[in-house]
């Protein structure tokens, strides 16, 4: 089925939220969410949200929607906590279903409960490994919430799920289940490359030469391999970690037997850790510290998903770690407050353009589209700070030399 611009509407589940304006925004939409949609609480807090309608206008009622694509933003929030906010979205799915929305659309980069991908069962969660009894007791006594939170997306009315970078192996296969095929897991693989290749956040040589990809764990392997190829350079090496949880709070890190490379030769070069999320950083600093021993010119982690709490603020300000490349999926790292000492060694990647364009694909729509869609935000306190050269559009006139 295919849908033009004016057939789809982009709301939010909170009544101000940048993130879903800017892809509003990108997709062509010219009224503001808050136009569109009335996120109305009764006295008694229970959430109503209504969609504007002509209050005179007698003729379509319950039919605002009819034949319209309703694409719901959904991002973690200072005000609203993960349940509220997940409750939100049910109720505005089943909201656009029963005033006649074709499909229902959820754009969640940071796709809610991820973390509880498994149940106390061993029939509760796939993986890619054989689930014993130590990792089954993990869960002993809780609930398989990812894919109850599916199951109510979908009973809600949400056609389909968007989102960044899902790192559970787990949740991929329960959403691509519930929703037939109807799941995306979007790795921003190019845009990565791009701002790696064009920026002076590593230095390396004309085929690679000095530059280091680094995957955490074995988990983390297929992603790094895949970037390593995107980025193309023929003679960067890729060295992959192994993490040993010896207790709740401990990991120790060593160089993983399946290595592609050792760190011989490896001195003084830029190495570039990456990972889909850090919550608290103390593997991750452990990691970069392990890696202190090749005696790196320039340490970079980039990652996915930056949860920025006080803990974490505190460890990753650690010099172990060079320089700090992330996403805003959680829109909060973009404030100057919330990234603390951290703003000095921070870049962060804005991809409300990119999601744009890839939802204009998915809903097969006519939107322009841009070879980088993305944005740099940068604290002046970075020392690579430059004012007049950190956006998109000047990064892609270098790209052209």
């Amino acid at each position: 089925m295919s849908f033009s611009a004016s057939n789809t509407v982009v709301v939010s589940n909170t009544s101000d939220n940048p993130f879903a304006i800017d892809i509003a925004y990108a997709m062509g939409q010219q009224e503001d969410i808050a136009d569109v949609i009335s996120m109305k609480t009764f006295m008694n807090t229970e959430f109503c949200p209504r969609f504007i309608s002509d209050e005179l206008d007698m003729e379509s009622i319950g039919q605002t929607l009819d034949g319209k694509t309703v694409i719901i933003v959904s991002t973690s929030s200072h005000t609203k906590t993960r349940q509220e906010l997940a409750m939100s979205n049910l109720l505005i799915a089943r909201t656009a279903k029963e005033n006649g929305a074709t499909r229902v659309v959820l754009v969640e980069p940071d796709l809610f409960y991820s973390a509880q991908d498994r149940g106390p069962h061993e029939d509760l969660g796939e993986t890619h490994f054989e689930r014993d009894i130590k990792d089954i007791k993990k869960f002993d006594g809780q609930a398989f919430t990812a894919k109850l939170y599916a199951e109510l997306l979908k009973l809600a009315g949400v056609d389909t799920v968007l989102t960044i970078h899902n790192h559970s192996y787990s949740v991929q296969r329960i959403f691509s289940d519930i929703f037939e095929g109807d799941f995306h897991n979007l790795i921003p693989y190019q845009i990565y490359a791009h701002y790696l290749l064009n920026s002076d956040i590593l230095n390396y040589g004309p085929e690679g030469e000095g530059l280091v990809l680094c995957a955490p764990d074995k988990g983390a392997r297929d992603f790094v391999k895949e970037m390593y190829n995107t980025l193309g350079l023929s003679k960067a090496k890729f060295i992959m970690l192994d993490k040993e949880r010896t207790n709740e709070r401990k990991v120790d890190i060593t160089l993983h037997s399946e290595s592609e490379d050792t760190f011989e030769g490896l001195d003084g070069c830029s190495i570039v850790l990456f990972d889909d999320m850090v919550r608290t950083g103390g593997t991750v600093v452990k990691s970069c510290k392990f890696l202190q021993q090749i005696k790196p010119e320039r340490m970079v982690f980039a990652v996915s998903h930056f949860y920025a709490s006080d803990e974490g603020r505190e460890r990753m300000a650690h010099p172990a770690i060079g320089e700090i490349l992330t996403l805003n999926t959680l829109p909060t790292i973009l404030n100057r407050d919330e990234q603390g000492r951290l703003r000095k060694k921070l870049v962060v990647l804005k991809v409300e353009k990119w999601l744009g364009q890839k939802l204009a694909s998915i809903l097969d729509l006519p939107l322009h589209t841009e070879k980088n869609p993305y944005k740099i935000d940068m604290s002046s306190k970075n020392p690579r700070f430059k004012r007049k050269i950190w956006n998109s559009e000047e990064l892609l006139d270098l790209n052209k030399k």
